[in-house]
């Protein structure tokens, strides 16, 4: 699968698409957007938890990208200018309902300890199987500590670690130096690092919290609803498969089990996007900005 942050992604295709799309071409507008748009829906979803609000948030993307295409000069690669729009639409959008819940480290580990421990619920009184719930369950735990980092260490984290942009990519894309983005990524991963190791079994053996053990005290607190899973499903494609192993050296063991976990997270795609992307394309504004033929 094609990934965008790749140092090897080659520019020309993108660019093919983009002149064809500009001299009035609607298809090829359609193959550029659907391209590119699980990318940012999947860097959506790390800004605000919630995979519904982070369809919202890449329509909002989409929409500025497709009405100012026509400003695109060339002068950077495509993917660079895209990417732009989307790193500065999630840091300075308006806050989204998870996220204005977003608490500290420190609350958080505090209430993730304050769900006691329970049994597995009755897999007859589900409506999944139970280790489905049990993913779930990790999924929203680990992408909940996201939010506890400020919305640039976050973005920072999501392009550099589990996307693997390299340090020279994620810097164009955030229109910062490549080391620059080397230490931020680096600040972003220590914080979150710090946290799991205190409080994450899956990091550190020796903590005591345990998914299995949280899975029912989520359910019945609300932040897991068997009825609308977020996150897990019965066949997913994790991000490692589609955006390759990161390339950048990562010296202690427990910053390496951490990166892990994040890589393993599900790949999502948005849903029904196709339909939305060709209602947008019959608006007058972006025929007319267009020419769409």
């Amino acid at each position: 699968m094609f990934n965008p942050f790749s140092e090897v992604a080659g520019d020309s295709s993108d660019a093919t698409l983009v002149d064809q799309a500009r001299n009035g071409d609607g298809a090829a507008l359609e193959k550029l957007v659907l391209r590119h748009q699980a990318w940012i829906f999947n860097i959506a979803v790390r800004m605000v938890f919630d995979p519904h609000e982070a369809e919202e948030v890449t329509q909002e993307v989409l929409v500025k990208v497709i009405t100012k295409l026509s400003t695109f000069k060339g002068e950077s690669q495509f993917r660079t200018w895209l990417y732009r729009i989307a790193a500065n639409h999630v840091l300075n959008m308006k806050r989204r309902s998870a996220e204005a819940k977003t608490t500290t480290f420190a609350d958080y580990g505090t209430a993730i300890s304050s769900t006691p421990d329970a049994d597995l619920p009755d897999p007859h009184s589900v409506p999944v199987e139970v280790p489905i719930l049990v993913e779930e369950a990790k999924y929203s735990c680990t992408m909940g500590m996201l939010l506890c980092l400020d919305r640039k260490q976050r973005l920072i984290f999501t392009l550099g670690e589990i996307l693997g942009a390299s340090d020279t990519v994620g810097g164009e894309v955030l229109e910062m130096t490549a080391e620059n983005f080397r230490q931020c990524l680096s600040r972003a991963r220590r914080d979150l690092t710090s946290f799991m190791n205190n409080q994450c079994g899956l990091v550190n053996t020796k903590n005591p919290c345990r998914c299995p053990k949280k899975t029912r005290g989520f359910i019945e607190h609300g932040h897991v609803d068997p009825h609308r899973l977020m996150f897990a499903a019965q066949h997913v494609q994790r991000v490692r498969d589609v955006a390759g192993e990161a390339v950048r050296e990562i010296e202690a063991l427990v910053e390496q089990q951490h990166v892990g976990i994040y890589r393993d997270h599900p790949f999502l795609q948005p849903t029904d996007q196709i339909a939305w992307l060709r209602r947008m394309l019959q608006r007058e504004d972006v025929r007319g900005a267009l020419h769409l033929l």
